[in-house]
């Protein structure tokens, strides 16, 4: 038993009264001549004094225990900032001491929380998935900000019904959301065909059943899936046809030999013909193989001046006003490249020469280059397949024209846009992200 432990205060009280009493009894006795009648005396004089005692005694473990009550409740609700000061040195300054450590421990945990909360918020927040966290009365609870943007305009969606934003969102983007199963799905949003993968959770949180809506941008992604698939072919047709390049080019030198020895007068023209098919079958294969080995783009600052003069002495255009004051910043030679066969096909289109137009001109954050012809423009489905490698409707054509141009571009962190214009014609709009 430790003396200063409250058992030991209590034995040392209990104690003192006791010695105190045995003394007045002994006092009383000799003065009173009755010992039964001196005890009682005794008793009486120490009851008053001892329950003083006991009450200064208790007053400070009763108001400690309130004290620890109060921070307690504190807790309870959440406020881990009280601590208590004291310096007993008995079982309740033991008490005092875990409880200020308990709440030590409870302060660095809550502040842990709150710096987690707070970067996971801002990792949602700035997320590129759009993310709806909804209750089981269906209000919206949570929306990141790119489900701001795609959902409703930028503008805040907590305490929206969500079953009224699915009603307000274009069509296909509507019927995915209403559907309870993950999916891949295509939606027209600002008059772009976007590429979305659909993504729902059910799960509780705090007790209460909630759901989250994710909404991922795909276009991108599986159009640079579908490049490289496409490299991949080129790659495997480049190989095999080069393999028989070699043997033809050997037959038809070797045919023109043997018809310089002998005197067929046939067979010379019949190798040559094999040997310019060759030549042009080569030829052919490396623009599939040019194609396949894109180089990362290099941007640099371009005047536009120079540029625009190098693409008129290709082929001849109307600018439709003038340039940017500021110069451009993208790859030259292979934004010239791609500009050259755009102005070739708005020459080839079948529309009058002077109807083909160059405008360059600034869109928000991007550079915007449109080329216009006047020609019949195009059908809804080679539109939707125009920018694939390999198609084609021309006879002679590679289909590579417009895919190298959507490649460059996306290297480029841009996009290439066709569409049919109102009087006549096709207008491709190569769009070029440019530094702030």
């Amino acid at each position: 038993m430790r003396l200063l432990s409250l058992e030991g205060k209590l034995a040392a009280a209990m104690a003192f009264a006791a010695a105190l009493a045995a003394a007045l009894t002994a006092v009383l006795t000799g003065w009173l001549q009755t010992p039964w009648l001196a005890a009682a005396a005794a008793f009486a004089a120490v009851l008053p004094v001892a329950m003083l005692a006991a009450r200064l005694m208790a007053r400070p473990v009763v108001e400690l225990i309130r004290a620890l009550s109060g921070s307690v409740v504190a807790f309870r609700d959440g406020d881990f900032s009280f601590s208590i000061a004291d310096r007993r040195r008995d079982e309740m300054g033991d008490l005092v001491a875990a409880h200020n450590q308990l709440g030590q421990v409870l302060r660095e945990q809550r502040r842990g929380l709150v710096e987690r909360e707070l970067m996971l918020d801002t990792l949602v927040q700035h997320s590129p998935t759009a993310m709806v966290l909804i209750e089981s009365g269906g209000h919206v609870v949570h929306a990141n900000l790119a489900a701001r943007a795609l959902l409703n305009h930028g503008r805040a969606l907590n305490g929206e019904r969500f079953d009224a934003i699915v009603a307000d969102a274009p069509e296909q983007l509507g019927a995915a959301l209403a559907d309870r199963e993950d999916r891949l799905f295509s939606a027209e949003i600002d008059g772009e065909e976007e590429t979305f993968h659909l993504s729902q959770r059910d799960f509780k949180l705090q007790g209460r059943a909630h759901r989250m809506v994710m909404l991922r941008r795909m276009t991108r992604e599986l159009s640079r899936q579908e490049v490289a698939t496409w490299k991949k072919v080129i790659r495997v047709i480049s190989h095999e046809i080069n393999n028989s390049l070699a043997p033809i080019s050997s037959l038809s030198h070797s045919g023109r030999e043997l018809a310089r020895r002998g005197d067929v007068s046939r067979l010379p023209t019949v190798f040559e013909t094999i040997e310019d098919r060759a030549r042009h079958l080569e030829a052919f294969i490396q623009g599939y193989a040019r194609f396949a080995r894109l180089p990362q783009p290099q941007p640099q600052a371009v005047a536009w001046a120079p540029l625009l003069d190098a693409l008129a002495a290709q082929y001849a255009f109307a600018s439709s006003g003038p340039p940017p004051a500021e110069p451009g910043w993208f790859d030259r030679t292979q934004i010239e490249q791609v500009l050259i066969n755009l102005l070739k096909n708005a020459h080839e289109a079948g529309g009058p020469p002077e109807g083909v137009e160059l405008r360059v001109s600034r869109s928000g954050r991007d550079l915007r280059i449109d080329v216009r012809d006047r020609g019949p423009g195009m059908s809804e489905t080679v539109l939707a397949n125009a920018l694939l490698p390999f198609y084609s409707t021309k006879r002679s054509g590679t289909g590579l024209g417009l895919s190298l141009a959507r490649e460059i571009a996306e290297a480029h962190g841009g996009r290439v846009q066709l569409a049919n214009r109102a009087d006549g014609g096709l207008e491709v709009s190569l769009l070029l992200p440019q530094p702030v």
